[in-house]
């Protein structure tokens, strides 16, 4: 943890107020990933960080409060996608397995961060403008970088003139986005998790170079 943490007062946090926060933050990440949103109440997370909601209330205003403290850290977080992308070649074979490294890095993502996102993706869809900016960078952090790839091909005359790089790559990052919230709705189609991958990877390949990719 860097840089001063402060209480809703505006305290210097010390050392065990530090480390009181933080269970607190990782006790709601945990009751995230298996109770509704509005399930979640001040004190269940106080008691399942051995603690009381008085002292809760010291370092978050209400859950919602803390709940954005952990989508902000995971939205930084998701920076790191960048390198899935940037820099990347997408000639020939080289370029599925860019396609495939981007997918797999993508879907992990998305898995590791599944209880957070939910919320983030709820919050930005009911029209919390502080939800939809998280979910706006962590869908950038890939968006950006796949639209200069495209923009890259073009001006090499490897990929088509005529589209739009923005809409080509907001096109695949929506796609990525909703099979990563869609997995109860694949494995209900018999689909495994491990199928994923090799049949979402020819989509971006062919969405970024116009082509089928190479066998």
């Amino acid at each position: 943890m860097t840089g001063q943490v402060r209480t809703v007062d505006g305290r210097v946090a010390g050392r065990r107020g530090q480390e009181t926060r933080q269970k607190l933050l990782d006790c709601l990440r945990e009751m995230l990933s298996t109770s509704p949103y509005r399930d979640v109440k001040v004190i269940d997370v106080a008691r399942m960080a051995g603690t009381s909601p008085a002292t809760f209330y010291q370092y978050f205003p209400d859950v919602e409060g803390a709940v954005l403290e952990i989508a902000e850290e995971m939205a930084k977080d998701s920076d790191g996608l960048k390198e899935l992308v940037a820099g990347k070649s997408w000639a020939g074979k080289s370029g599925v397995a860019t396609s495939e490294e981007l997918v797999d890095g993508f879907l992990a993502f998305w898995r590791k961060n599944d209880a957070i996102l939910r919320v983030v993706t709820l919050g930005a869809a009911e029209g919390d403008k502080r939800f939809f900016k998280i979910r706006m960078t962590v869908l950038n952090s890939v968006a950006k970088p796949l639209t200069d790839a495209v923009k890259d091909l073009q001006s090499k005359g490897q990929a088509d003139k005529t589209l739009d790089p923005a809409a080509v790559s907001g096109a695949l990052i929506s796609l990525l986005a909703s099979a990563a919230e869609h997995g109860k709705a694949f494995t209900a189609w018999g689909v495994k998790v491990k199928d994923l991958k090799p049949n979402l990877a020819p989509l971006v390949y062919l969405g970024v170079t116009g082509k089928k990719p190479p066998k």
